[in-house]
């Protein structure tokens, strides 16, 4: 069983506890995940599975899509809705739509994020989130995230009673992004506390919602012998890169690991990114420029190689 599987995680648990609940259903242990979820956070999760293992980076590194909530008025200790307010703001009047979208569009492009204390990035060899439940304080490191657009789709409501205000959003941006920062520093671009109070993450790495399965409808492919017909190739984590098909004389050479010239490969210069090179209509390697050779090409990671 190879491939990978598009995923619906439900709400209410890790990325972790998928892995661990799919290992069961499908006999298998040699699965991982492209892209941790928050235990809250529901929407598509890449599973990888067999040889899919060996692409799970390249469903990491791509682009994301969700659709959340944005809520003015209180921020929490964990940046969405789970946390306890640790300062609040009651809302004399509602934002207008421009002053809105006008905070949102600060957020494109690169921008700078410090994580989250309630996060799985290590300081110190301990987990943020480790220092966080110990109710100690550390100095967060300063990260860089792409966000490609950060549009709002929905009219903005006002709770006068709460002096709250929310809208939805959707999101497209890069590896390494902390939405629930972004709603609070949108917060901090208009002056007020924030938190992101809903998040579902509709597209991961090529996969969209509309492909996905839950762990219960995979149960049920299973008993029905029917995952396979489901389960997508490898292919699919590699469709962004540059395609190069192999002749059997070149593919001798790419089989046994050997270095390339961009002419071999009918390339007229050094690719900035990888390339894939397929065989026979399968996937067999990626290959990388060179780092300290000109105009030579050598195996990024082998896919296949019999």
């Amino acid at each position: 069983m190879d491939g990978i599987l598009p995923l619906w995680k439900e709400t209410g648990m890790t990325s972790h506890d998928c892995v661990f609940k799919l290992r069961k259903i499908l006999h298998t242990k040699k699965i991982g995940h492209g892209g941790t979820l928050d235990p809250d956070v529901s929407g598509v999760l890449p599973i990888c599975i067999g040889k899919g293992t060996k692409v799970i980076e390249y469903m990491v590194d791509s682009g994301k899509t969700y659709e959340g909530e944005i809520t003015l008025g209180f921020s929490t200790t964990t940046e969405d809705a789970s946390g306890e307010i640790v300062e609040k703001t009651t809302l004399s009047h509602p934002f207008s739509n421009d002053e809105i979208d006008g905070a949102m569009e600060q957020m494109t492009g690169v921008i700078t994020q410090i994580p989250p204390m309630f996060s799985a990035v290590k300081v110190n060899g301990k987990r943020l989130y480790e220092y966080a439940r110990n109710g100690e304080q550390v100095e967060r490191p300063v990260r860089k995230a792409m966000i490609y657009s950060f549009d709002r789709i929905s009219e903005p409501t006002f709770d006068q009673v709460q002096g709250t205000q929310s809208w939805r959003y959707r999101v497209v941006c890069g590896k390494g992004t902390y939405v629930r920062t972004l709603s609070v520093d949108t917060g901090l671009a208009l002056g007020v506390p924030a938190h992101m109070s809903d998040l579902t993450r509709t597209a991961s790495g090529g996969l969209k919602a509309k492909q996905c399965l839950t762990l219960a409808q995979v149960a049920e492919k299973m008993t029905q012998n029917q995952l396979n017909d489901m389960l997508l190739p490898i292919e699919t984590a590699v469709e962004r890169f540059q395609r190069i098909d192999l002749s059997d004389e070149l593919y001798q050479k790419v089989k046994n690991g050997m270095r390339l010239s961009p002419a071999e490969l009918t390339l007229s210069e050094i690719p900035q990114d990888l390339v894939a090179l397929f065989y026979q209509g399968q996937v067999v390697s990626l290959y990388m420029a060179h780092p300290t050779k000109p105009n030579v090409l050598k195996p990024s990671k082998v896919l296949r190689n019999n």
